[in-house]
């Protein structure tokens, strides 16, 4: 028995067949039991009432004790002119399904058809190939088989042989590629025996010859191998390989055929065992196309001879990468293959990456308008952007595509390249020479060479080295999305956010003689900047390998430039204090933007904190002082508070760092106290509002549930607001008294 696609025309396999839950009926029968009185019937209920004319028997429960009377006895089928069938039992039938009565109809169904064979019972096709009833059918032959469905029930209610139909939630199977509802049909097919095939591509998994990443898809793997039924290999279709079964002109096709690579090769096999007169066809079926794709891995190498170069060198590679949704389809079946003709499994491992869906998790189709066409996408978004965005999926998660994220990686890529600009603009000219030899003569692989930088440079090189050992790690580990977002954050926040912005004052210095501050930022920009074109390059390969190939003397393309080493030096204690420095930076930060301080205004500020502390942060107190936009000449360095303390604005960096940013010296503060103070009458008649509809039981009780509850966060958004505010002005007006 096959799935058979009767808008297609042609068997399809198990795993083209889709199931949906959709709603239908469930119609309840009247048979008449044979030479019984009047009262005697068996009330049978089924999906599918245009298959009784298949029907060979029907079957109960040996312990129902409602049918037990009957068993051994005839049933007689409706509208078939009193055709007979046995009443049997069997203890598989379920008896509180329906009515506990079975109608076994092995041609059109795959339980009935199992149990039809080990009971012995004869199998009756009463359906064409194009979907309408056949003959058998009487006198319902040629009507599709949904149009029989329809006139066979108004029929039975008509002769008081229909008892009810009752809605019920069926489980339909549908063809994958048409979506037509599939029709279990017995046909001559070719099938190939699978069992053995899949018990040694269990082992292969077993033995850890085989591994699939991630990890989960191994269980569910085993299990379809576990539970694998035969493979119907043949397709009634126009395009494909042709089964290579040759038949004898005026022979039985199931005894006499003959397999062979060729026509030639088949003529010449039945001659000699039929002799020169015979003629000879090939069967009109082709192979399944997985079947053929299969072979893949090992046909296109050479294979059947497995001396070929090709062969040797390639097979068995190291990894397939491919989607989950084709594990049974293609890649088991690969395995299986490749394991029985080669004695190898075709690779090493399998990466099953997800699906891509659209924005909201749908899976993509032309019905739903959701199709991303990527050449659309690379025109508005480029081709990197597109392709690091897919790349920073999970193995085995299916990646929800948006305008979105595609948008972020655009600016990502812009973000790259004007990093590139930059330190391309930055770095001396390529015709001094000298000045190119001290750059190029800085080493970063020893100990001493990264100690011997100031913080920011040893802070970044560390983490730019602590990146390339982790990233190496996660590739090994095939983690290539975390290697992408692991990337992106050293690139954004570490490099160009802190690192480009701090070596701008650097850079401004004059010098290369290779003990400048400014030799050393040239050196470390180009080292971390080329580093990260490297990591970065197989998910962006385009704009990194143009950015690589306009930094001087590059004397190889990226693609075939050696990766970079792993063990290298790194400073944690100076990741530790550049943090620090940090925290400082945005905390004077955030209360410029609290206080509403013009970007270009420079201020005045005291930093406290122990004198271990003060010694590395002092020592960097210009690059303190740009990122901060701070008035380098008045920045104090002190162990503990200064005397102007009581109008500043303190800060708590952290433990053991703080600093005092003098309040007069960031704004006016009579116009501040009058502008948070018209804010503050606004704020408050807005929570006002807020309150009085949520102390309404008409709002509360009537509005929508997700209403209510964004009201009701928004006046606990206002009321911190508001005391903010309010703690703000008591600071304020403190300051204008002691001013006064």
């Amino acid at each position: 028995m096959v799935n058979w696609s009767p808008t297609l025309q042609t068997a399809v396999s198990d795993l083209e067949v889709e199931y949906s839950e959709e709603s239908g009926y469930l119609y309840h029968i009247r048979y008449r039991v044979a030479g019984g009185s009047r009262n005697d019937w068996l009330t049978v209920a089924t999906t599918r009432p245009e298959t009784l004319f298949g029907d060979v028997a029907l079957a109960v429960n040996p312990e129902d004790d409602r049918y037990s009377k009957y068993i051994g006895q005839m049933a007689i089928v409706p509208q078939t002119f009193g055709r007979h069938v046995p009443i049997i039992s069997d203890k598989h039938v379920d008896k509180e399904f329906g009515t506990g009565v079975l109608k076994i109809s092995p041609g059109h169904d795959h339980n009935d058809y199992l149990l039809a064979r080990k009971l012995g019972l004869p199998i009756l096709n009463v359906m064409n190939k194009d979907g309408t009833l056949n003959e058998v059918a009487g006198l319902y032959s040629g009507l599709d088989r949904f149009e029989a469905r329809k006139k066979l029930w108004a029929e039975l209610e008509e002769t008081g042989l229909a008892v009810k139909k009752e809605p019920h939630t069926l489980r339909v199977p549908r063809s994958q590629r048409g979506g037509e509802i599939i029709e279990p049909l017995v046909s001559k097919q070719w099938f190939v025996s699978m069992e053995p095939l899949a018990e040694k591509a269990l082992q292969a998994v077993e033995k850890g010859e085989l591994k699939i990443i991630p990890e989960r898809f191994e269980k569910i793997y085993n299990h379809w191998l576990s539970n694998i039924k035969d493979w119907c290999i043949s397709r009634q279709l126009w395009w494909g390989h042709r089964i290579p079964v040759w038949y004898i002109v005026g022979k039985d096709k199931e005894e006499d055929y003959i397999v062979a690579r060729n026509a030639d090769e088949a003529l010449g096999k039945a001659h000699k065992k039929y002799g020169k007169d015979v003629e000879i066809y090939q069967d009109p079926d082709v192979l399944d196309t997985w079947f053929s794709s299969a072979l893949w891995p090992f046909s296109t190498l050479g294979w059947p001879d497995l001396s070929a170069e090709d062969f040797k060198r390639f097979y068995p590679t190291t990894m397939l990468e491919t989607g989950h949704d084709i594990l049974f389809f293609w890649v088991a079946r690969m395995v299986m293959m490749g394991i029985e003709f080669t004695g190898k499994a075709p690779f090493s491992y399998i990466y099953l990456h997800g699906l891509i869906r659209d924005s909201q998790g749908r899976k993509m189709s032309k019905t739903l308008g959701n199709v991303i066409d990527p050449l659309d996408t690379i025109k508005e978004f480029g081709t990197d952007a597109l392709r690091f965005t897919v790349a920073l999926g999970t193995a085995g998660q299916d990646l929800n595509l948006s305008t979105e994220r595609l948008t972020s990686n655009k600016a990502f890529t812009n973000k790259l390249w004007n990093a590139g600009k930059f330190v391309l603009q930055n770095l001396p000219k390529e015709g001094d020479i000298l000045a190119w030899e001290n750059i190029l003569s800085y080493k970063f692989d020893t100990g001493d060479s990264v100690l011997n930088l100031p913080l920011p440079e040893r802070w970044v090189i560390s983490k730019l080295h602590l990146l390339i050992e982790s990233v190496s790690a996660s590739y090994d580990k095939f983690f290539f999305g975390e290697v992408g977002r692991e990337t992106y954050d050293f690139f954004w926040a570490d490099f160009a956010d802190w690192y480009i912005e701090a070596s701008k004052g650097r850079l401004y210095n004059s010098g290369n003689d290779g003990n400048s501050v400014t030799f050393m930022a040239q050196a470390v920009l180009l080292y971390t900047f080329e580093n990260i074109l490297k990591v970065l390059h197989p998910f962006m390969p385009f704009v990194t390998e143009e950015l690589w190939q306009a930094l001087p003397n590059r004397k190889h393309a990226l693609i075939v430039t050696p990766w970079p080493e792993t063990q290298l030096p790194r400073c944690t204690s100076s990741i530790k204090k550049f943090e620090n420095l940090q925290t400082l930076v945005r905390a004077i930060r955030n209360t410029r933007a609290e206080y509403s301080v013009e970007p270009a205004k420079r201020i005045s500020a005291s930093v406290v904190a122990s004198n271990e502390v003060i010694e590395y942060i002092a020592e960097e107190k210009e690059v303190l002082a740009l990122l901060s936009r701070l008035d380098l000449q008045n920045l104090h360095f002190m162990n503990s508070s200064p005397g102007n303390a009581d109008q500043s604005v303190h800060l708590v960096a952290g433990e053991g760092l703080e600093a005092y940013l003098p309040l007069a010296d960031m704004v006016d503060i009579s116009a501040e106290v009058q502008r948070l103070s018209k804010r503050l009458v606004k704020m408050q008649k807005e929570y006002d509002g807020m309150l009085a509809k949520l102390n309404s039981p008409k709002f509360v009780e009537k509005a929508p549930e997700e209403v209510v509850r964004a009201v009701r966060e928004k006046a606990t958004e206002a009321e911190e607001k508001i005391t903010l505010t309010k703690n703000r002005l008591e600071f304020l007006n403190s300051n204008v008294l002691v001013s006064k």
